[in-house]
């Protein structure tokens, strides 16, 4: 069973990653957002900063235990915090990025407040989830969802 995990700051094109590699390589889609809400996985709400609140080892347990153990077919695990699940579990990290006016646009139309939208801008700047992915010690695959999918897909194919 292979396990591809997509990460990367909000916005920057997980999810259309994530199906479309699911769906070109006959993967099992999982989002981790709906798993969090169904499994009452969330340790409460955030005001400030708008966001659940969410233990990462303790999602990252859930995910081994009852989607990466459980399942008997190759998966493509979406959410920002799948970077936490251990390298060991883990086949390759797709890192999603995008221009910095892709990623604002994307922000304003889902209608972030503007320092949801400052603090996200400035994640991408900083390669926050980046750096995250890389002291983890993933293997990684950067896909840029300003440019064209189809050919980074297959690209990644090859990593497999």
């Amino acid at each position: 069973m292979k396990v591809i995990i997509v990460t990367g700051t909000p916005a920057t094109g997980k999810t259309t990653v994530a199906k479309a590699i699911a769906k070109q390589l006959d993967f099992h889609y999982v989002d981790i957002k709906k798993l969090i809400k169904e499994n009452n996985l969330s340790d409460g709400f955030d005001e400030e900063r708008d966001c659940d609140i969410i233990d990462e080892d303790k999602l990252s347990k859930f995910i081994v235990d009852n989607v990466i153990k459980s399942y008997n077919r190759d998966v493509v695990i979406d959410s920002h915090l799948s970077h936490f699940i251990s390298k060991e579990n883990v086949d390759v990290c797709v890192l999603t990025t995008c221009e910095l006016d892709d990623l604002k646009n994307r922000l304003e139309e889902r209608n972030y407040a503007y320092k949801k939208i400052k603090e996200n801008m400035m994640c991408e700047i900083m390669d926050i989830v980046g750096e995250e992915v890389r002291e983890a010690e993933h293997s990684v695959f950067t896909i840029d969802t300003s440019k064209e999918l189809s050919s980074q897909i297959e690209k990644l194919k090859l990593k497999l």
